[in-house]
């Protein structure tokens, strides 16, 4: 009676306890490819959760069935071949199950690295994403605004993100749009999301990036067409230009709240794509110009060799 009463307050425990919890944000999308993602971590936890319940059933009915009896102890049990059914079975469900895990995960990461579904059609709206020690820049270039910390984007409408880092290789990841991506320091990753819902969302840096990583964090918010292009026009007539001073101020290590901004530092500190790609992103005038008088310098080297090594050539013909 004591051990049922006592199995009873824990399962009354866990219930009351597990009511508390909120959802999970990755099985709660509001995009397309979130969806997709959720639907495939919805559909690996049935298959998982299928086989656990099919081995504790088979390890219950043998251990059942075939427990312990009272023999004697000069029983021996008669010889038993194996049985090429059973070891078919054992060794072809697993080897299936891998195979569609394997089709299911490649067919939906061409999914989610693509346009999402539905807005093939549209014109994406371009955002760059880089990130400093410890915070987050989000520049518009068709709207020449630029967000620190907070992120504001229309629904039904692509978004694609052109993401990069001024510090160590970090991770953007909005868990209700869609899985997370890498933003590096010499190149320029691209994600494709959508929101389909006006609501406001969660993003953070999912890559540790050192002591200020766990405020590595941003907001996002989705709003109608209509109610964004308001938000554009506002941050237009009130915001501040983002100086290349400023900027480099906000680079610095550290934590900053948000802030808002008209112009983008795209001008003055582009980003490692095309031309500005390679392992000179950040590079600054005076390094440029330190690499050319470098350059200078051993041009300026190898014309003295080449003139030193014609002068020997002269003195040994004259000697001869």
């Amino acid at each position: 009676m004591k051990i049922k009463w006592a199995l009873l307050t824990v399962i009354f425990t866990i219930i009351t306890v597990l009511t508390g919890c909120e959802p999970l944000k990755v099985l709660d999308p509001k995009g397309p490819q979130a969806k997709t993602q959720a639907d495939d971590i919805i559909l690996s936890i049935l298959i998982m959760s299928f086989i656990v319940i099919v081995v504790f059933g088979l390890l219950i009915f043998i251990l059942m069935k075939y427990r312990a009896s009272k023999q004697s102890k000069d029983y021996e049990p008669p010889h038993i071949e194996g049985n090429h059914i059973v070891e078919i079975i054992c060794v072809g469900i697993p080897i299936l199950i891998v195979i569609f895990l394997s089709i299911m995960s490649v067919k939906s990461n061409y999914k989610v690295e693509a346009t999402p579904k539905g807005y093939e059609n549209q014109k994406p709206l371009v955002i760059y994403a880089s990130t400093s020690n410890w915070k987050w820049h989000f520049s518009y270039p068709e709207e020449n605004i630029e967000t620190v910390n907070y992120l504001y984007i229309p629904t039904k409408r692509p978004i694609e993100f052109r993401l990069y880092s001024y510090g160590p290789i970090t991770s953007f990841w909005i868990p209700q749009l869609g899985g997370q991506k890498y933003a590096m320091s010499d190149m320029v990753t691209t994600l494709h999301l959508a929101a389909d819902v006006p609501g406001e969302f969660d993003g953070r840096n999912a890559n540790f990036s050192g002591k200020g990583f766990a405020e590595n964090t941003f907001s996002v918010k989705a709003m109608p067409e209509a109610k964004y292009d308001e938000w554009v026009k506002d941050v237009k007539k009130t915001a501040k230009p983002l100086t290349e001073a400023k900027f480099n101020e906000l680079l610095k290590p550290g934590h900053v709240g948000q802030s808002t901004y008209t112009g983008t530092h795209l001008k003055f500190s582009p980003a490692p794509e095309m031309e500005h790609g390679g392992h000179h992103h950040g590079s600054s005038d005076s390094d440029d110009k330190s690499k050319d008088e470098h350059m200078d310098m051993n041009h300026m080297d190898h014309m003295d060799m080449d003139h030193m090594s014609n002068d020997s050539d002269q003195k040994m013909e004259h000697n001869h």
